[in-house]
């Protein structure tokens, strides 16, 4: 059954990793990846409030299995976080292959964090 969610989160995790990043790159019309970057700080706050949740009690293997694991691993993307930003480097945009790394990784332990902390409010 841990497959089984796992699978089914990972499938709707990466539809909407697609869709969101088509929708925000149209929207921003920009060689910056901010599609990339809104999926990774979105999936970081869900996977630190879903661990804010399991540290203050809760022990759903089957949640941890369809949003952790399946649902955040297909909705954030390491792997296109790095060719995007080799991607830019080695356009001649320099400053935006920084920039990504340096905003990507910021962003994401905040919302990560912001995420543990709304948690542990609702659940305190």
């Amino acid at each position: 059954m841990t497959l089984v969610l796992v699978a089914l989160g990972g499938a709707a995790g990466s539809v909407l990793r697609y869709l969101t990043d088509r929708r925000v790159q149209a929207w921003r019309d920009s060689v910056f990846p901010f599609g990339t970057l809104t999926v990774n700080v979105v999936g970081s706050f869900i996977l630190g409030f879903l661990s804010g949740w399991l540290l203050h009690g809760a022990e759903p293997s089957s949640v941890r299995s369809l949003v952790a694991v399946g649902f955040c691993g297909g909705l954030t993307t390491f792997s296109t976080f790095g060719y995007e930003t080799v991607r830019l480097f080695l356009e001649k945009t320099r400053l935006y292959a920084v920039l990504n790394v340096v905003v990507t990784v910021l962003a994401g332990l905040a919302s990560g964090a912001a995420g543990l902390l709304l948690a542990t409010a609702i659940w305190s």
